[in-house]
């Protein structure tokens, strides 16, 4: 069984988010990183099959929406994040799983790719099992998925340079240098700024009226992958499942986003005039 790894932050002001800052508050911009998170966790409790597994740096009962958060991991294993920098600290948490759960592939995600489904992680569970690696590239170059059938092999990561146009294609290449087959998921945006705050709630199924089609544009969403520096790959399509159960999931009403969504509504009503919404 194949453990779904969360690396997430807790959502506390002025800790998380705050590349959202201006035009957000900091605590605007905790209360989006916690909906972000919520979002995510709702998605990996509805995927079949999978040990749900949270990597955290601070303690939820800091954070914004504390008391949903606490809620919403009950009963997963919580493991406290090592390392001085975010490639050290992802290395060590694959290393932790690999050691709490001998001989499993771990897929890990984080917390800025809110619009992901069930079916999307389905997928990405299915396609690990027929290859080594594989790994979600994100539109700014970096990626928002990384699985591996040997988590051990995340120990590549402390040596990849982070939040960089070129993580994608670092991560990629040091895997490769490992051996490993490394296969790619779908392209997605993931959550860094305002204009990807927009964008991602825009794309949101069944919040997308509330947005008008100039904000959609400014966030860049719908951009085609070629060209873009960092891309492990061709990506596959979005929302294909990986066998019948992601199907069945598929066809049900997920309401994946729809928390993030709102929250970049609230926030988004209440700027004052003259800064972008």
């Amino acid at each position: 069984m194949t453990v779904l790894l969360v690396m997430a932050k807790a959502p506390v002001p002025g800790a998380v988010k705050t590349r959202l800052c201006p035009p957000a508050s900091h605590v605007q911009a905790a209360r989006i990183a916690a909906a972000a998170l919520l979002d995510s966790l709702d998605a990996v409790r509805a995927t079949p099959g999978v040990t749900p597994v949270l990597a955290l740096s601070g303690r939820l009962t800091d954070a914004e929406e504390a008391a949903e958060l606490a809620a919403a991991v009950a009963g997963w294993q919580t493991l406290p994040q090592r390392g001085t920098d975010l490639g050290h600290r992802l290395a060590n948490a694959h290393a932790d799983v690999a050691d709490a759960y001998p001989g499993r592939p771990v897929l890990q995600i984080g917390m800025d790719t809110p619009q992901l489904t069930p079916a999307q992680l389905d997928a990405a569970v299915h396609r690990l099992a027929l290859t080594d690696a594989v790994l979600g590239p994100a539109l700014d170059g970096g990626w928002w998925a990384l699985g591996l059938r040997d988590p051990r092999h995340a120990a590549v990561l402390a040596a990849v340079p982070m939040s960089t146009a070129l993580t994608g294609h670092h991560t990629t290449a040091a895997l490769r240098e490992q051996g490993l087959r490394v296969d790619s998921l779908p392209l997605l945006q993931d959550v860094d700024e305002w204009a990807d705050a927009l964008a991602v709630a825009a794309s949101t199924p069944g919040d997308a009226s509330a947005w008008s089609i100039d904000v959609t544009a400014a966030g860049r969403p719908g951009q085609a992958a070629a060209g873009l520096p960092g891309q492990p790959g061709q990506p596959g399509q979005p929302g294909q499942p990986g066998g019948q159960e992601a199907a069945h999931l598929e066809a049900r009403p997920v309401r994946h986003g729809r928390r993030f969504a709102r929250q970049v509504a609230t926030v988004r009503r209440s700027l004052t005039p003259g800064i972008p919404r």
